[in-house]
């Protein structure tokens, strides 16, 4: 699996000062829920084309549901130690996730609850971890520890793996862009990937020294937003010229910034998991300025999604619950 590759040119980082109003909890309206089984460390979240909200229970090795009009919760059992950590739902509704410690892909019929596993065709590639759809209904995972991005059809099983360039590149967080392009964190260096749609080449683009970015979101300009977790900012990729832009977080240098989604208006959302309790922030990139709260319990957010109805769904792992963050009044989720 030879890759025709190439190096990207080093480019400017530019930092940029922003304004800190911390006064997110008076524009926001937060709902949690805990989760049914205790010690399930709910991680990574999807929203289904029926609005339901999905969560993976990773020590529970349990797949978790939300109906938000009525605020009740289901759980389906995996296989034991599976460790189900990435997460996506199709528009036919079948879920699927990464079985993070059996090597596997795990689709998932709920209206049956059988769950078809597809395991990994090389014996390297051990811990799938985060998944998303292609445009073309294609599902892209990572392979974090062992250095490798994944394809899947779902309709054929027939799978592809790249390894990244870099020894110890910890492929972490993936998004497509607006080119229809994967792009990932290599969360154990200071790049991004651009995984091309066809072939799986790979190009690499340099962020600032020091930078280990996490989890990255697509923004409609054609913009990707990544958050630095060993430098506490949020960062802005420009994949049409490789220049970056970065502020620092509200909570500095030491916040840890993980989870990030792009709303419906734009605005960028992201969580800052230190110091305790972890912060939600939102970002407004027409004015470069933030709001930011203190999450409830205070658990770490790992990933986001964004509702059907443009709410903000994600799971606080360490304290079993979930949240809907809602811009409006109300939002339709029983207490």
């Amino acid at each position: 699996m030879g890759a025709c590759t190439h190096e990207s040119a080093t480019m400017p980082v530019v930092t940029t000062a922003a304004t800190f109003p911390q006064n997110l909890s008076a524009a926001v309206e937060v709902r949690e829920l805990r989760v049914p089984t205790r010690d399930a460390f709910p991680h990574d979240v999807a929203v289904g084309p029926d609005g339901m909200l999905w969560f993976t229970e990773q020590r529970a090795d349990a797949i978790g549901s939300l109906d938000p009009k009525n605020g009740v919760f289901r759980e389906i059992a995996v296989a034991p130690e599976s460790s189900p950590h990435g997460l996506a739902v199709g528009r036919d509704g079948v879920v699927w996730f990464t079985a993070n410690a059996k090597g596997y892909i795990g689709e998932l019929h709920p209206a049956t609850g059988e769950i078809i596993e597809h395991t990994l065709p090389d014996a390297r590639a051990k811990d799938p971890h985060t998944i998303v759809f292609a445009p073309d209904g294609s599902l892209w995972f990572t392979v974090e520890k062992s250095g490798f991005v994944g394809k899947l059809d779902p309709k054929s099983g027939e799978f592809a793996l790249r390894p990244l360039l870099r020894s110890g590149a910890d492929p972490y967080g993936i998004v497509f862009g607006k080119d229809g392009d994967a792009y990932v964190c290599e969360f154990g260096t200071n790049q991004i990937a651009q995984i091309s749609r066809r072939g799986m080449f790979v190009h690499e683009y340099a962020l600032a020294p020091g930078a280990r970015p996490r989890r990255v979101a697509a923004a409609p300009d054609g913009a990707l937003y990544y958050t630095d977790f060993a430098r506490g900012r949020l960062g802005r990729l420009d994949p049409a010229t490789g220049a970056s832009q970065e502020w620092l977080t509200p909570d500095g240098a030491s916040s840890a910034p993980y989870a990030i989604a792009v709303g419906r208006d734009g605005d960028v959302w992201l969580s800052e998991s230190a110091p305790k309790p972890s912060t939600l922030v939102r970002f407004h990139p027409d004015t470069q300025t933030f709001e930011s709260m203190k999450l409830p319990y205070g658990g770490v957010v790992r990933n986001m999604a964004v509702t059907r109805d443009g709410h903000l769904f994600f799971a606080s792992s360490d304290t079993d619950r979930v949240y809907l963050v809602s811009k409006t009044p109300r939002i339709a989720l029983l207490q």
